[in-house]
């Protein structure tokens, strides 16, 4: 049986690929402010499953692939699709502030699973913030690239022009962080006792 983070990932590449090369599809599925205004709230999750181009998919979804399985087991304890609920809500929860910020600017628009990835990618660094990330084959503690990330989606976000939503790697952590707080009520005490405890394994 195909686990819950295959399935995303499957479900994603399915509408992403065909949608490289289909303008309309794009045009209809995009997250475009005005649009939801309009009463397509849709918008707010299907800009989730579709990129810019194929390392734009490639990066979210292995990303989304190497943390999957650890969620997968840590958030189904709630309840059997508490994984997928997590991440399809940070999706939509994380598109809200671009689109109360652009909502009467006709020219923005933005895609990609940004905002459910970075959710399950900084929830991961809230149960494990000391655990070894490989960054493009460059071992890193989990803490010091959330810090990393964050400064760099700030970076984008402010510098624009890509059509992703950069803001949502920034709602998208957040949302990752709540959920475990919010499910998880020694979360934060576990949290704080490992940042004391520094393990490097490099």
């Amino acid at each position: 049986m195909l686990s819950q983070t295959l399935i995303i990932i499957i479900v994603t590449c399915i509408i992403s690929i065909p949608a490289f090369t289909n303008r309309k599809m794009i045009s209809d599925l995009i997250m475009h402010p005005p649009s939801v205004g309009r009463g397509q709230y849709y918008r707010l999750l299907t800009h989730g499953f579709i990129h810019a181009d194929y390392m734009h998919l490639l990066f979210n979804m292995l990303t989304l692939y190497f943390f999957g399985a650890a969620l997968e087991k840590y958030f189904n304890q709630f309840g059997k699709f508490t994984f997928i609920i997590v991440y399809l809500l940070a999706i939509i929860i994380s598109s809200i502030p671009s689109y109360i910020k652009n909502r009467n600017n006709d020219a923005y628009m933005s895609l990609g699973a940004s905002g459910g990835v970075s959710a399950m990618l900084f929830a991961f660094i809230m149960l494990e913030p000391w655990a070894t990330l490989q960054i493009w084959f460059v071992p890193c503690p989990a803490i010091i690239f959330a810090v990393i990330y964050l400064i760099y989606s700030q970076y984008m976000s402010k510098k624009g022009g890509d059509n992703i939503n950069h803001d949502a790697h920034i709602w998208g952590a957040i949302c990752g962080v709540a959920a475990v707080l919010i499910l998880d009520q020694s979360s934060m005490a576990n949290f704080i006792e490992k940042i004391q405890h520094p393990a490097f394994n490099f």
